[in-house]
């Protein structure tokens, strides 16, 4: 669930980037929620 949430946000970022419509710091603030997100799937799934 956790790859699932990150790559939505990632596919959000990237939407962001691309057009010619952005928020400002919300993009980004998306990207970094979903390294966040990322991180800590790798590092709960190395302790399961």
């Amino acid at each position: 669930m956790l790859w699932s949430i990150a790559l939505l946000l990632i596919i959000l970022w990237a939407l962001g980037l691309v057009s010619s419509y952005t928020l400002g710091g919300l993009i980004h603030i998306l990207l970094v929620v979903a390294i966040i997100v990322l991180i800590l799937g790798v590092f709960q799934g190395r302790r399961a």
